[in-house]
């Protein structure tokens, strides 16, 4: 008996992985989500969550710490990279190489190390928890916001910025008008990149807050924890549905930015 082979096969692997580890424990999140203690459908953990001021602060306090963390991470991480793009360094790939070397080093260990450095400049979780939490979220998610806009930024197109600056623009104009919409998909993928996962995360806030911070990340934790199942696999969901709109927001803005392109001042 003689087996053809056809190229759609080599999906069945991924197919295999992406049943077992992605579509069977989001089905049982939603069913654990809607069911109650006894395996029947219900929207306690719905009512339960809704009418809770601490998750709703959690979802709030969540909220703020991620937009934070983006900001500052653009704010620091844009002119990195547009310094780093500069093809007159000669050695932009091992500072580029600084920058990622942190993500080497295990996550747990990074942020304990944080904690220690913290704590030596009065910056604990038992004195500012918040500002402890907010420096562990920018610190550890940097990297992530450098490299998609390093990798957009190699590609700009110097001759428009050539062109603008001939045509009469000034620097700060040429930045405005043309660097910034040319880096646009890559701003969208640094924002996507982090605001998305600090929503999410918990173990950065609860070691550098030393509890006193608790984000949704924390709650869903806790839930699973103390065998919670239904209220945490309601939050779950919330997240999913929260990371499934951002990611589609994004997606739209990157297509759009990326049509567009950079133009001429």
């Amino acid at each position: 008996m003689k087996f053809n082979f056809k190229r759609k096969y080599l999906t069945i692997p991924y197919i295999i992985f992406l049943a077992l580890f992605i579509i069977i424990p989001i089905l049982l999140i939603l069913y654990y989500a809607f069911s109650d203690a006894s395996g029947a459908l219900s929207w306690n953990s719905m009512i339960k969550f809704f009418t809770s001021p601490t998750k709703l602060n959690a979802i709030v306090i969540s909220f703020f710490i991620a937009i934070q963390t983006t900001l500052l991470c653009l704010l620091i991480g844009y002119p990195l990279a547009y310094f780093l793009a500069d093809k007159k360094i000669n050695k932009n790939a091992v500072m580029i190489m600084l920058f990622i070397m942190p993500m080497w080093i295990n996550f747990v260990l990074r942020t304990w190390a944080t904690r220690e450095v913290l704590t030596w400049f009065s910056l604990g979780g038992a004195d500012k928890p918040y500002t402890a939490t907010l420096i562990g979220m920018v610190y550890n998610y940097l990297p992530f916001a450098i490299l998609p806009l390093y990798t957009t930024m190699i590609k700009l197109d110097h001759s428009q910025m050539e062109a603008a600056s001939d045509l009469g623009a000034s620097p700060i104009q040429v930045f405005i008008k043309n660097v910034i919409p040319q880096s646009l998909p890559g701003i969208i993928s640094a924002i996507t990149m982090t605001l998305v996962p600090v929503m999410s995360s918990y173990v950065i806030s609860s070691t550098l807050s030393e509890g006193k911070i608790t984000l949704i990340g924390d709650s869903i934790y806790l839930n699973f924890s103390n065998n919670q199942w239904n209220d945490g696999s309601f939050m779950a969901v919330l997240l999913l549905i929260l990371v499934f709109f951002s990611m589609l927001l994004t997606k739209d803005e990157k297509n759009a930015a990326e049509s567009r392109g950079g133009g001429l001042w």
